[in-house]
């Protein structure tokens, strides 16, 4: 993002700089020690004005991202965000697991159970500006059956 120049170049987030230390799993040792689904408030962030949130860098990130991509004109829409455990449970229930077929992780599993992934509303425009973009803000798609998923990945030190 070093060359870029306009608005693209005040894209970086708050949180983009900061490195993490990450457990085996990938998951941040600060939210690692809370347990999947069980992030307090306190290390949650509002997405812009929606009900939805994610763990406080993700969500720096994505305002971030979503303010960026509508200054060229994209929108980016968000459907699901961070999912307290007993949401996961309820959703593999309704929705089946995605190891057989469904779609929802195991309980206790879920990118959205750390606050790591959300589900983005995105029209064909938004969806080729995710593929292009995503990663310079820390998102990336990662789950080949669900398009509008995307996971977030912090820096690591």
């Amino acid at each position: 993002m070093g060359t870029q120049t306009g608005a693209a170049a005040a894209s970086t987030a708050p949180a983009a700089d900061k490195s993490y230390t990450l457990n085996s799993k990938g998951i941040p040792t600060e939210l690692a020690a809370y347990g999947n689904g069980k992030i307090p408030a306190s290390a949650l962030e509002k997405v812009g004005s929606t009900g939805h949130k994610l763990w406080a860098p993700a969500a720096q990130n994505l305002n971030q991202m979503i303010a960026d991509a509508k200054t060229q004109g994209v929108t980016i829409g968000i459907t699901d965000s961070y999912r307290p455990y007993e949401e996961q449970v309820d959703l593999a229930k309704r929705k089946g697991l995605y190891s057989q077929g469904g779609l929802a992780a195991k309980p206790g599993t879920s990118e959205h159970g750390w606050g790591m992934a959300t589900d983005l509303d995105l029209n064909s425009k938004a969806q080729a500006w995710m593929r292009e973009n995503g990663e310079k803000y820390g998102f990336h798609e990662n789950v080949p059956r669900e398009p509008w998923h995307w996971a977030y990945r912090p820096k690591t030190s």
